[in-house]
């Protein structure tokens, strides 16, 4: 095969982004170019790699085998580049990602834990959803995720071979209310209630889930505000402007005039807290990092 390196970063950006044009946003391509480079690769590997799907592109077994080695060569060059501008680093590097409460409940404990632990390991972080983590390990740009899954837990995605996944803990679903107004003085609340209150909550996509309503709610869910940010959120739910649902693991960094209320009348939420990565023995470093994130937990 005649595969370029700019071909196999295409190769991986499109795993990453799910859709030829998010891969050309991220690269600074055109679509066209990305459209172009993901045709030469598949006549360059005699077989079909892409899966045109209504929901966007996915990586066939084929496309994830040569991922898999894309992998392996473009480490090697970005080493090799490293070595000879003299850019060698000298500590070890683990690329987290985390889901989108993580960054405030989980991240700036493990840093410590890990800070404490082994000062040697460099960890860059970066958020996201679920699905989207998923597909950022698949894709090599990420080597650990701390990620959500609600019940039955299936697995995180069909690909295989399948994630390397960890639990580190159960965390109860809940809703975040203002501390005064109808709800005030309460430690729980009716899903009926909910039915007609106002949302707020992340955007979602055919890809994305809907973050911050509560699941199962009867009816069309009136969402009047959109963030992703969780401070945004709270601060919103202080305001008056609407309710939102959190982990209950983030009753220590409500910012006040919030309360948290769990939910009757419907079945427990719960979200278990995982950390995945590709399968295979773990570099140190990242069992480090695995550790940290779990005595952060």
């Amino acid at each position: 095969m005649d595969i370029s390196s700019t071909g196999l970063r295409v190769l991986r950006q499109i795993a990453e982004s799910g859709s030829f044009t998010a891969a050309a946003t991220r690269l600074g391509y055109t679509q066209s170019a990305v459209s172009r480079q993901a045709a030469a690769l598949e006549r360059s590997a005699g077989t079909t790699l892409f899966e045109r799907r209504p929901d966007g592109v996915r990586l066939t077994p084929a496309g994830l085998t040569l991922l898999r080695h894309a992998h392996t060569v473009l480490a090697s060059l970005a080493a090799a580049e490293r070595e000879l501008t003299g850019a060698a680093p000298q500590a070890e590097l683990v690329r987290l990602g985390v889901f989108l409460s993580a960054g405030a409940a989980i991240l700036p404990a493990a840093l410590t834990h890990l800070a404490a632990a082994d000062p040697r390991i460099t960890v860059t972080t970066s958020e996201g959803t679920t699905p989207a983590l998923v597909r950022a390990l698949r894709a090599g740009s990420l080597d650990l995720a701390v990620l959500t899954s609600r019940p039955p837990h299936r697995p995180l995605d069909g690909e295989s071979p399948r994630l390397h996944v960890e639990t580190v803990a159960d965390t109860e679903l809940v809703v975040a209310v203002p501390s005064t107004g109808e709800f005030a003085g309460r430690g729980t609340v009716h899903v009926d209630e909910l039915v007609h209150a106002r949302w707020i909550a992340t955007p979602s996509s055919s890809s994305e889930p809907l973050l911050g309503v509560w699941p199962g709610l009867p009816g069309r869910p009136r969402v009047v505000h959109a963030a992703r940010d969780w401070l945004t959120k709270l601060r919103l739910v202080a305001g008056g402007f609407g309710v939102t649902t959190v982990p209950s693991g983030l009753a220590p960094l409500l910012p006040p005039g919030v309360s948290l209320l769990r939910v009757d009348g419907a079945p427990a939420e719960v979200r278990r807290v995982l950390v995945a990565r590709l399968p295979g023995r773990p570099a140190p470093a990242i069992t480090a990092v695995t550790r940290a994130i779990a005595s952060a937990v």
